[in-house]
């Protein structure tokens, strides 16, 4: 299988299963259109018709731009087969260790986002706080659980877990205690909206917090116009001087901006530049997942406007780059040379098999976008996984179990997509979020096409 596009003057072929991406110029990009399905001497008439004169291509140079696809198939670098099918969910099956835990501290928060999945922090539930002793025993799960894996990982997710500040400190300070005698090197994630910042909290983060996840949606106007108080004020005001003092602090390094998108902001690469220009450099921009009917959801009339949106930000990435002030996108990383190994290709991010979200009270969910639906309560951090068959179902999600995914050339770099925007948007995690999947898809397009533009220059 092959992806053939133009963008920004690349010519660009990408080879599925070898992961080779080729730059080509118009007549080779045309014979490989063409290579499977039509007769190499009609192919070369067509050629000859359409170049000869502005070009002056001869039918000898045809012949050498043939002979060079012949080699490239031959080196299984062009038109390769699929390898990876056979082995699928046995390379699920056989990875069943815990590798990471989403951990809820906090079900309640000081903002009220009006997009917010988790509904203003209490997840469609009651409010609360988890304690020292469930969040240890999360700890002692995940080691438990874990097998022979060293590096665990760990999120301080909400709601808002700065308001449960000195648990977590708590927790993380257990986990250094305990580490070492079992082998395990845990890394800390904090997940917040920047409200509690503080100098303990940054002291605290830029000691012990791997990566800490900032949320921002871009300009004043648009992230106050959905990121309230709870007394219905903006926060834009309240949390920008802090993130900029945390960001400062850690040597502008291990952190992210993540924004999220919606319909009344269609033109979010002006948010991306705006936190750039405040001088963020690791950003992200999420589109919403939200109900049809919110005044906030995109609509297919924006899908346009959002692929002309990434193309934008990338050649402006390319050009600030360039300039010596260039910054990083989230969705925009891809390593062409070594990239993902095979089984992360395959089965994504381990959702309800190595990776779990854990509630307040100690349940466990295959991750914070399911927290608060009964049907997806997988057991708790004392007894374990109760109901198997959820993750037996999870096991079995990967990019060859969903039949839309089997001519989709970008299946092995977003691994079948988000189980969870799979379930909110058709039902079961094994359907296809179609909007997301077509976003996701500009945005690997453009990824790509920046990487060769770099190599170029």
């Amino acid at each position: 299988m092959i992806h053939q596009y133009k963008l920004n003057g690349f010519n660009i072929v990408i080879d599925v299963y070898s992961g080779s991406v080729h730059v080509v110029d118009d007549v080779a990009y045309d014979i490989i259109q063409l290579f499977c399905t039509e007769e190499k001497e009609t192919i070369i008439e067509k050629m000859l018709d359409k170049y000869s004169d502005e070009q002056d291509v001869t039918r000898e140079e045809l012949e050498e731009v043939f002979s060079d696809i012949e080699e490239l198939k031959k080196d299984r670098k062009l038109f390769t087969d699929d390898i990876y099918e056979p082995n699928a969910f046995d390379l699920k099956n056989r990875h069943t260790e815990v590798k990471a835990l989403c951990l809820h501290v906090a079900h309640t928060c000081n903002l009220n986002c009006s997009y917010c999945f988790a509904s203003q922090g209490n997840f469609n539930g009651e409010r609360g706080l988890m304690s020292f002793d469930t969040g240890k025993r999360a700890l002692d799960f995940l080691i438990e659980n874990s097998g022979d894996r060293r590096n665990l990982e760990v999120d301080f997710f909400g709601g808002e877990p700065l308001m449960n500040w000195q648990v977590v400190k708590d927790l993380v300070n257990y986990a250094r205690s305990v580490e070492k005698e079992h082998n395990k090197n845990f890394r800390f994630t904090l997940t917040t909206n920047g409200v509690g910042i503080d100098d303990d909290v940054i002291e605290f983060a830029n000691k012990e917090m791997h990566n800490v996840v900032l949320s921002l949606d871009g300009r004043k106007e648009v992230h106050d116009h959905l990121r309230k108080t709870i007394n219905g004020e903006g926060s834009y005001d309240m949390i920008i001087p802090k993130f900029k003092k945390l960001v400062e602090s850690r040597g502008g390094k291990d952190y992210y901006m993540r924004g999220t998108f919606t319909h009344n902001n269609v033109d979010f690469t002006e948010d991306i530049f705006h936190m750039a220009d405040l001088g963020f450099t690791e950003l992200s921009m999420e589109p919403v997942v939200c109900a049809p009917e919110d005044p906030y959801a995109l609509t297919e009339e924006d899908l346009p406007k959002l692929f002309e949106q990434y193309e934008i930000l990338a050649k402006e990435m390319i050009k600030r780059k360039k300039a010596g002030n260039g910054f990083t996108f989230y969705h925009y990383m891809i390593d062409l040379n070594h990239g993902p190994c095979i089984y992360k290709r395959i089965s994504g991010c381990g959702s309800g098999t190595e990776y779990f979200a854990v509630t307040p009270w100690g349940d466990l969910y295959p991750c914070h976008q399911f927290v608060g639906d009964e049907k997806y309560k997988m057991g708790d951090i004392w007894n374990g996984i109760t109901k198997e068959d959820i993750r037996d179902e999870f096991k079995s999600c990967n990019v060859y179990s969903r039949d839309e995914c089997r001519d989709c050339w970008a299946r092995l770099y977003c691994s079948g997509g988000c189980a969870a925007n799979a379930y909110h948007a058709t039902g079961s995690v094994k359907g296809v979020y179609e909007y997301g999947c077509e976003l996701f898809k500009k945005r690997i397009e453009c990824a790509i096409m920046m990487q060769i533009a770099m190599m170029e220059e």
